[in-house]
Parts: C-alpha cells; sequence; structure tokens
C-alpha cells in the first residue's frame, strides 16, 4: 500500500471516528434532556448501583426460576430446562439459549432484560429480592415437593412395544414388564413410562419419548429416585445385582442374556436413571437409588457395574467402585458401543462378543 493510499485510509477513519463521536454526543444530550423533562415532571428516576448490579449478576437463570417462577420451568431432558413460554429457550450447564432469538447468557439477569423486557433497575429490584410480593408469590409453592402421580394411561400399549421393539428388546421382555405394571404408554403423549415401586405402591416414573427423532426424557414430577426402575421389582434369589444408567440399557442386557440362551429372568437389573461424573473421586456419592436397592436387598453380594462407555460412564463407575466396600463390584461397560442399547442393536444374533452375566 501507498503512502497516499495510507493517507487516504487514514482520512477516512478520522472522518468516521468523527460522525460516530457526533453521533453519541448527540444521543446523550438527546437523553440528558429526556432525563431533565422527568424530572421537572415530578417523575422519579430509579437508581441501582454498581454493587447492586454486581450482585443481581451472581443469581444464574436457573435458581431465579426455581425460586420465583417454579410454574415457568419446565424440565426438557436430564438437566436441560426450557420454559413454558419460550419453548426454544434451553437452559443447561449454568448457561441459557433463547435459540429462536439468537440470544443467550449466564445470568438471571440478561434474562429478565433481554427476554423478558424489564428495565435494569426493574430487573435488579427483582433479583434482589426488594419485590417483596413477586418472591411471595411463589415462596409457598417452592417448599412444597410436587406430588407424584402417575400418567393417565393409554388404551393400550402398542406404540410403546413397537418402540421397544424396534430398538432390539425381546417381546417376552416387554411384556413381562408391562404384566409386572413396570411399563406403560401414556395417554397424553404415547411416551414410555417406566415405573419403580415401593412395596405395591408407585414411586417413581421414567419417561421416554416414542417418536422417531425424538429424545425426550425425564422423570415424572414429584418422583423418588430411591425407588428407580428395576427388573425384578424385587431381588431374587441371585446374589449379583446388575446396575445401569437407564432402563431401556437394563432390558438391552436382560435381551443379550437371552439371546447367548440364559434365564434372564434370574438376573438382578437395576436403573440409576442417569449418572453424573464428578470431576473428583470425592465428590460422588453412592446414587440413591443404588444406595436404597442394597439396603433393602441385604443378600446381593456383588454389584455389576454395566454404565456407559462415555467419559461420564467411566467417571461414575469409578467413583462407584471406590465407594462400594464390602461388595465384590465388577465393571462391565459395553465394549465396542457407547451402551447396552447400542450394543445389542449391534450385537443382536451375533454371540461372538462375550458378555458378563451374574
Amino acid at each position: 500500500m501507498t503512502d497516499t493510499s495510507l493517507q487516504v485510509l487514514a482520512g477516512m477513519n478520522h472522518a468516521s471516528l468523527k460522525t460516530k463521536h457526533a453521533a453519541l454526543r448527540t444521543s446523550i444530550i438527546a437523553l440528558q434532556r429526556k432525563i431533565y423533562n422527568l424530572i421537572k415532571e415530578g417523575v422519579t428516576i430509579p437508581y441501582v448501583s454498581k454493587e447492586q448490579i454486581a450482585q443481581a449478576r451472581e443469581m444464574d437463570l436457573l435458581t431465579y426460576l426455581r425460586r420465583c417462577e417454579p410454574e415457568e420451568l419446565v424440565r426438557f431432558s436430564g438437566d436441560t430446562y426450557t420454559t413454558k413460554t419460550h419453548d426454544s429457550l434451553k437452559i443447561s450447564n449454568g448457561k441459557w439459549c433463547w435459540w429462536s432469538r439468537g440470544i443467550g447468557g449466564t445470568t438471571a439477569l440478561d434474562y429478565l432484560i433481554y427476554v423478558q423486557g424489564l428495565s435494569l433497575p426493574d430487573a435488579v429490584e427483582r433479583i434482589s429480592g426488594t419485590d417483596q410480593s413477586h418472591v411471595e408469590r411463589h415462596s409457598e409453592k417452592e417448599r412444597i415437593p410436587p406430588q407424584f402421580r402417575l400418567p393417565p394411561k393409554h388404551a393400550d400399549n402398542r406404540r410403546v412395544f413397537s418402540y421397544l421393539k424396534g430398538r432390539g428388546i425381546d417381546p417376552e421382555i416387554i411384556r413381562y414388564c408391562m404384566e409386572q405394571g413396570q411399563l406403560y404408554e401414556d395417554a397424553a403423549h404415547h411416551n414410555c413410562v417406566f415405573v419403580g415401586y415401593q412395596g405395591d405402591i408407585p414411586r417413581y416414573a421414567a419417561l421416554r419419548s416414542t417418536l422417531s427423532g425424538s429424545a425426550f426424557m425425564g422423570d415424572v414430577p414429584g418422583s423418588d429416585k430411591r425407588f428407580s426402575f428395576a427388573v425384578p421389582r424385587l431381588a431374587g434369589s441371585n446374589p449379583a445385582l446388575c446396575v445401569f444408567e437407564g432402563a431401556i440399557d437394563a432390558l438391552s442386557y436382560l435381551t443379550l442374556l437371552k439371546d447367548r440362551g440364559n434365564d434372564w429372568r434370574k438376573a438382578n437389573t437395576l436403573s440409576l436413571s442417569g449418572v453424573y461424573g464428578p470431576k473428583h473421586s470425592g465428590e460422588m456419592k453412592l446414587p440413591r437409588a443404588l444406595e436404597h436397592y442394597l439396603m433393602e436387598s441385604p443378600s446381593i453380594e456383588t454389584i455389576i457395574l454395566c454404565l456407559d462407555s462415555d467419559d461420564t460412564g467411566r467417571l461414575a463407575s469409578s467413583a462407584m467402585q471406590q465407594l462400594l466396600t464390602g461388595y465384590t463390584v465388577l465393571d462391565n461397560p459395553p465394549h465396542g458401543a457407547k451402551d447396552y442399547n447400542e450394543l445389542l442393536q449391534r450385537k443382536r444374533g451375533n454371540h461372538a462378543h462375550g458378555l458378563s452375566p451374574p
């Protein structure tokens, strides 16, 4: 680039800066006049300090919704949530994103300003709790846990049966779970409903969509994870327990056992309804479902961890092995697949891959 070109470019940049500076000065003057007129009319201008703003920014959106607007919070899947008003807004891992608008953030303050359209002072006031009427309307709801109710049943279980059979689950095993009241099709959305019991009383239910391409899954509100899905409902004479992340993986394992000629009815299986991978082994606690199952089943001596092959499953399995003192613990991930359902779909009819049945 020549010296002349540089001079022209510098002149253009200087002119551009002068134009922007003039526009900014005009905007500031207009804002000052607006504030002056409001003051003359007797309007009080709300003020929030930097400290108040900084404090408000400490609250994440999930905490805010749970505390102040629980009726607006909807579980999408796993640890991901959405809102009743905006189903394209997703909340996960401390962040939120309103996908249809291309807006996102981490704080409740950003959400109130950019999604709900509140002014900065109003948003800070909402979060700080000075608007007591707003907080008190929901505080009682927050203290009362949702009552557990099983979703209404559909007239038949055809979609659930077809969906699970399509994922490789043996029809005999599907029928067994339905006969035991542990599996059915919900009336509203045709989801799979996997039911867990305390004695003869349903206390837990997991949902799984049967729609093609849908990844929806989640717990029915009010579910008690201590009583997660288990086949059979009570431990049998076998002193071994096979532990899985989800119900479909447990049924897949039973199908693989049947394919190999083993008696699947003799196996004890338990779904943990999800696991998390701790950053440090000391942070891991024994899943409530497993802790309660072992407390109620003193005959169990061996625990076979059949968790996923991904990083989360491996970390969780390693941590559980350290916590399960007093038991013989075997690590039996689905080698060559992410989970046992994927293994089933790959190996159905191919018995060359060795399982480790109890």
